[in-house]
């Protein structure tokens, strides 16, 4: 059998999936040893132990000055301006998408504008965001949005203008108006498109939430790794990361099974979302 054919079992599968995860852990501590074996006041590789007690201590012992869980308190400040930055670009994506890709008079109108925006470096706007807005909830939001879009519009109007001439000729035949025709027509087609184009914009709205975070924030992940960073705490910095990561992919895999649940019929057996 060609090994294009072979498909691995699921339990193979899961397998294949752990061994890069489990190859970066040996490393790492193989190369934290040796370096805590050189120096055991070396702190750009902390011992997984240490992390891991750095971590506990974030998460479940309140801060002696507020009494926070600094992990929690962090994480809920950036999910929020997260979801709230995406919800908003997701808006954006299916209104202006749709109007982009399939009305030839607002295609006309705003598709020019709508690339020359989505070719604007997102960080190079973030100190006017910081001057127009202040240094509060809403520049971070912004520069999310501005960020990624612009980016999302173009592609939902690609795919809103890629959909079969049949079928918008048909639905002209028996009498659609342009109305009946987006909410009966394009709308279904898009809906599962839209989850796919947020799942690829989730990352780089991660870089911009935490650059914005870095720069003019008192809470948030990206906050807490710019502040601690002064004191070179790799025990800390290195969890959050990885916090980051999990979260990032709780929420794509929750966007996948939602997309598999609510369009199945979208996707072909096996099919990748």
């Amino acid at each position: 059998m060609r090994l294009v054919n072979r498909k691995p079992s699921r339990g193979t599968a899961i397998a294949l999936a752990a061994i890069p995860f489990v190859l970066v852990a040996i490393a790492y501590s193989v190369g934290s040893y040796v370096r805590l074996s050189d120096n055991p006041a070396d702190k750009l590789l902390p011992a997984l132990s240490t992390m891991a007690q750095s971590f506990y201590t974030m998460a479940f012992t309140p801060e002696q000055r507020t009494g926070d869980y600094l992990l929690w308190v962090d994480t809920a400040a950036s999910l929020t301006r997260l979801a709230i930055g995406v919800g908003i670009s997701a808006l954006l994506a299916l209104t202006v998408g749709i109007a982009v890709g399939f009305i030839p008079i607002v295609r006309a109108g705003l598709a020019p504008f709508v690339s020359a925006l989505s070719l604007i470096p997102p960080l190079a706007v973030l100190p006017i965001l910081f001057i127009v807005f202040g240094l509060g909830e809403l520049a971070k939001v912004a520069l999310i949005v501005i960020g990624i879009a612009p980016v999302m519009i173009r592609s939902m109007s690609q795919s809103v203008a890629s959909l079969p001439a049949e079928l918008i000729v048909k639905a002209q035949t028996l009498g659609a108006s342009t109305w009946q025709m987006v909410t009966r027509v394009v709308l279904p087609q898009m809906l599962p498109q839209l989850v796919s184009t947020t799942r690829l914009a989730l990352g780089p709205a991660w870089i911009f939430l935490i650059s914005a975070e870095a720069i003019a924030s008192t809470s948030g992940l990206g906050y807490r790794i710019f502040l601690v960073r002064r004191y070179l705490a790799m025990d800390v910095i290195l969890p959050y990361v990885a916090w980051i990561t999990l979260i990032a992919f709780a929420i794509d895999l929750a966007l996948r099974l939602l997309a598999k649940r609510a369009f199945r019929w979208a996707y072909g057996e096996g099919q990748l979302l």
